[in-house]
């Protein structure tokens, strides 16, 4: 019998990824989403004949629970929440509403339904914040630095809670940056790489940025959702960091993605924008994937170089086929 996956957040750039990857091995997968009145399918549109779809919202405990019991998973992923950072000053309490109580009432549907059901919470590097050791490993204390980072570590503590206090298979990934050509133009890689293709094609003279001297672990979204799986097939659940190891300034990717798109130096093009200041930043973010490397067998493939260069690749290859026509 083919397991079956239910995915949260299947229309974001990560659950994309994850339900190529559970599709090619041979996986029923659900894909929960919010009702809405536009297509929000762009990322999946591909595969969009091959996956289920459950209208559900992480707001509304019965509905999650009446999903669970319909679709009778084996797996449950949950992406969803409220995951750009600069919104979550602006939005606060809602993003708690779903990057943080979201979490427990999936957790408490499973526990209804069947608690043998086993479960992947999407923790992020930004719990981290102001980091209190580099490199940041499973052990390293939390400081969050933004309304999303504080709700991560609650929809994190959540699911120890219930995987201890149930016996519930209950893992967490700890995601460092992880990026691809389907991120959101708000996130700033993707801000970096759709920018210079477009300065690149003449359809743009300057790029606009916040913090160039910030550093990030960034690795590639197809690589983590790997990571994800894997979590799951383990005989013990358990947290893991998944990162690259390295990291670099937003500076460092500025500088690349300008010399793969043949443009020089990128100072004559950049500038800095106060608007894009965070309230509190999150200085230096570098994840240690020792244990994910040792129990999970998980290595990245795709380097930080060649992730810079296939996103700004993708994105002079779309504005170019746009402005074609």
């Amino acid at each position: 019998m083919a397991k079956t996956a239910l995915i949260t957040g299947i229309t974001g750039q990560d659950g994309s990824y994850l339900a190529e990857l559970l599709l090619e091995r041979g996986y029923r997968v659900v894909g929960m989403t919010r009702r809405t009145s536009t297509d929000v399918h762009e990322r999946i549109q591909h595969i969009v004949d091959d996956i289920e779809f459950v209208s559900g919202d992480l707001l509304d405990q019965n509905s999650m629970t009446s999903i669970v019991a319909s679709v009778q998973p084996d797996e449950v992923y949950n992406l969803a929440a409220q995951s750009f950072v600069p919104t979550s000053w602006q939005q606060p309490v809602l993003t708690g509403e779903f990057t943080a109580l979201g979490v427990t009432r999936v957790l408490e549907a499973i526990r209804a339904v069947n608690s043998k059901i086993r479960f992947y919470q999407a923790s992020s590097s930004e719990m981290f914040g102001k980091v209190v050791e580099v490199p940041q490993r499973e052990s390293t204390p939390f400081y969050p630095r933004s309304p999303y980072g504080v709700a991560k570590v609650y929809g994190h503590w959540i699911t120890v809670n219930y995987r201890e206090s149930y016996d519930m298979f209950a893992c967490s990934g700890i995601l460092f940056n992880h990026e691809s050509a389907r991120r959101g133009k708000e996130f700033v890689t993707r801000k970096i790489s759709d920018g210079v293709a477009r300065i690149k094609l003449g359809l743009a003279k300057q790029l606009a940025l916040g913090n160039l001297d910030a550093q990030r672990d960034w690795g590639f979204a197809g690589d983590y959702v790997r990571a994800m799986w894997l979590m799951l097939q383990q005989d013990v659940a358990d947290d893991y960091v998944v990162a690259t190891g390295r990291t670099h300034s937003v500076r460092d990717f500025v500088r690349v993605a300008f010399e793969v798109a043949g443009l020089g130096a990128f100072e004559p093009f950049v500038v800095q924008d106060p608007r894009f200041m965070r309230p509190a930043e999150v200085d230096l973010l570098i994840g240690d994937p020792s244990k994910a490397r040792e129990r999970l067998g998980w290595e990245p493939q795709v380097s930080f170089e060649q992730l810079v260069e296939m996103m700004v690749r993708a994105d002079i290859d779309r504005l170019s086929a746009l402005a074609r026509g």
